[in-house]
């Protein structure tokens, strides 16, 4: 097994593995493929070592003989349905958010994740510093999900979920909390969160006595499913891609993408 190089001085260096999932090429496990398959030259020798240090200023890396160059960067939006999990390859053999996103034509990755029981807008890309805005707390950026609780909830319930309640990895953020409707049954919910957790919806119901029965997320920042339909993807516009990267536009040599007009049922 190859030992991993001594630890950069300079921020310009990077392994060989991140300068190629970086690049928007491939997953890690792609990465550690490729190179140990003797497809990466770095300054015209092989280089079979993942964990292999590179100067991105000073080194000549290539792929099967042509300079490693960065993938476009896309941007896609995916309706996730239930019973899909947003890994590339499952070994219990369940279908993948991959699946319904094979003729996008390059690597993406999810931003973040949507449990198997749930549904709804699931962003992808080859762009980790745009994956990281979304996904990193301190950005607090807003994800807006739709819920049917198990039991009609009180006044009170629904206003423990705005102030924050306590979970075991401790107490949550205060969240924006709408009731859409009660039936004789059941209470329908809309919240939005501005951080992360795992099945963290799920927890907040479950922590003021009631639990989740069906959930969508509808929405990241300002972007909306809208009428996407079940299964389908299409690519973000530029204004929402500069919407959620905090930019006032993209950079002018990001691709222009404009709504996908593969429509149709799943």
């Amino acid at each position: 097994m190859a030992q991993k190089s001594s630890p950069p001085q300079r921020k310009r260096l990077k392994t060989l593995e991140r300068v190629f999932s970086k690049a928007g090429l491939g997953s890690r496990t792609e990465a550690r493929s490729c190179i140990n398959s003797g497809r990466i030259r770095v300054n015209g020798k092989i280089v079979l070592n993942p964990d292999e240090w590179v100067d991105l200023d000073r080194d000549r890396i290539t792929i099967d003989g042509k300079p490693l160059r960065a993938a476009v960067k896309t941007y896609i939006l995916l309706y996730k349905p239930k019973g899909y999990v947003t890994t590339y390859k499952d070994p219990e053999g369940r279908p993948t958010v991959y699946d319904l996103i094979a003729n996008v034509g390059t690597w993406l990755s999810p931003v973040g994740r949507l449990d198997l029981d749930t549904s709804g807008l699931l962003l992808l890309t080859n762009d980790t510093d745009f994956a990281e805005r979304i996904t990193n707390p301190d950005h607090q950026v807003a994800k807006t999900y739709q819920l049917k609780a198990s039991t009609v909830l009180s006044d009170a319930q629904v206003e423990a979920l705005r102030q924050g309640v306590v979970l075991h990895d401790g107490p949550t953020r205060p969240a924006t909390v709408q009731r859409l409707r009660d039936s004789a049954r059941y209470t329908v919910l809309e919240m939005t969160l501005t951080e992360g957790r795992n099945r963290k919806v799920r927890r907040m119901i479950e922590a003021v006595g009631s639990k989740v029965l069906n959930l969508v997320r509808t929405a990241i920042g300002p972007i909306r499913i809208g009428d996407l339909q079940i299964g389908k993807w299409r690519k973000l516009t530029e204004e929402e891609v500069a919407s959620l990267s905090g930019q006032p536009m993209p950079n002018p040599n990001t691709t222009v993408y404009r709504r996908s007009r593969s429509r149709g049922s799943p």
